[in-house]
């Protein structure tokens, strides 16, 4: 049974590398949707919400920028905090009144992107990671 578990171990790293991709994958292309639909658009949005129209390019770079950090494994706690603030502020003002699920409208995408985001917040990149080669290590 030990052996079985210095297995999945050992696995790890391919483990964090498959949530950055995924994470990074999302974000970018929800960031992407944002800067391609226009941001006049965004700020209105952000700006119906009663929140400063600023935080519309605040989004996008949390969604953009920070996907793209993400996706190579660079300055990742960092990105991954700006994503996890991200989804948790539209959870609390966009998805939370429609309920659980998706196809309401509801809260459980940016749930699952905002837990990938936490968990990489506390456990870095992982090895396969430009944050590993400059030094990091994790810490």
């Amino acid at each position: 049974m030990e052996d079985g578990l210095n297995f999945l171990n050992r696995l790890q790293p391919l483990a964090l590398l498959v949530l950055r991709l995924a994470l990074g994958t999302i974000m970018i292309a929800h960031g992407w949707q944002k800067i391609a639909d226009h941001m006049h658009m965004i700020t209105g949005i952000v700006h119906q919400m009663g929140l400063p129209t600023f935080m519309a390019y605040l989004v996008v770079v949390a969604e953009f920028g920070g996907g793209i950090l993400v996706f190579v494994g660079f300055l990742t706690r960092l990105a991954a905090l700006a994503i996890f603030v991200d989804m948790l502020v539209a959870i609390l003002k966009v998805h939370l009144p429609h309920g659980l699920f998706a196809s309401n409208g509801g809260f459980e995408f940016p749930m699952a992107c905002a837990a990938i985001a936490f968990a990489l917040i506390f456990t870095g990149a992982g090895p396969i990671a430009i944050d590993w080669l400059w030094g990091s290590k994790g810490r």
